[in-house]
């Protein structure tokens, strides 16, 4: 599948909670889509939007200030 990010129905697994609270600022069309996404999943709007940090995390590159100047 590529790098596309992948979101499945949610399964009845219970972890355990390692979770800390944080506020963020998002732009309302992209809060809709994840509202969306979220009915569309069965999973909600915070878990998705972990999943997708998570897999931003997972694929990042980063390229430093340093390696822009060559």
């Amino acid at each position: 599948m590529g790098n596309n990010f992948v979101v499945k129905p949610k399964s009845s697994d219970k972890k355990e909670d390692t979770h800390v609270f944080i506020s963020v600022r998002i732009k309302k069309e992209l809060l809709s889509h994840y509202d969306k996404l979220a009915g569309q999943s069965g999973r909600s709007r915070n878990e998705l939007i972990c999943m997708a940090l998570q897999y931003t995390m997972e694929n990042l590159e980063f390229i430093s200030n340093d390696e822009n100047r060559r």
